[in-house]
């Protein structure tokens, strides 16, 4: 499967510079990371949840987790759950499950990025396939985007 053709298409009309990074495929982010010589904190993650009764894409480092009780105070919602992957599949229709872009706005979905993305020039993200990433500066990425910024990330080591 070639990388997310609404990405693509959107990617090339917006006449963004963007580099495509074939890889082995990968489902995890560390090996992403790994196989493309890129730190953890550069490859972000996309984390679709559920809050009450809408979709919202969040967008973090993938070396952290979603802290799901800051979203529900964040988004001011009653419940805050991990979208399922039959619900993936459903928003995400060209794209394979785990391997989301962090476009939302492509897609329906709010988009929401930890601040701690903001701070390098690059990010580098899965395209749709668990064999393919694109790497892109993140300032290009807001002004296609234009996500809420704030804090929503805990630490795999935090403890709830």
């Amino acid at each position: 499967m070639p990388i997310s053709q609404t990405l693509k298409d959107y990617l090339d009309h917006e006449h963004v510079h963007y580099e495509v990074l074939p890889h082995p495929e990968a489902f995890r982010a560390a090996l992403v990371a790994q196989t493309l010589h890129t730190p953890m904190k550069e490859i972000a993650k996309v984390v679709v949840v559920k809050a009450d009764h809408r979709f919202v894409m969040t967008v973090l480092p993938a070396s952290w987790n979603v802290d799901l009780h800051r979203l529900r105070d964040l988004f001011i919602s009653h419940h805050v759950r991990l979208a399922t992957e039959d619900e993936i599949k459903r928003l995400f229709p060209d794209c394979e499950v785990g391997a989301m872009p962090p476009f939302g706005n492509l897609y329906g979905l709010h988009v929401y990025v930890d601040r701690s993305l903001t701070e390098d020039e690059e990010m580098t993200f899965q395209a749709g396939t668990h064999s393919d990433a694109i790497r892109m500066r993140y300032w290009d990425f807001a002004a296609l985007v234009f996500p809420v910024v704030t804090e929503f990330h805990r630490m795999p080591s935090e403890v709830w």
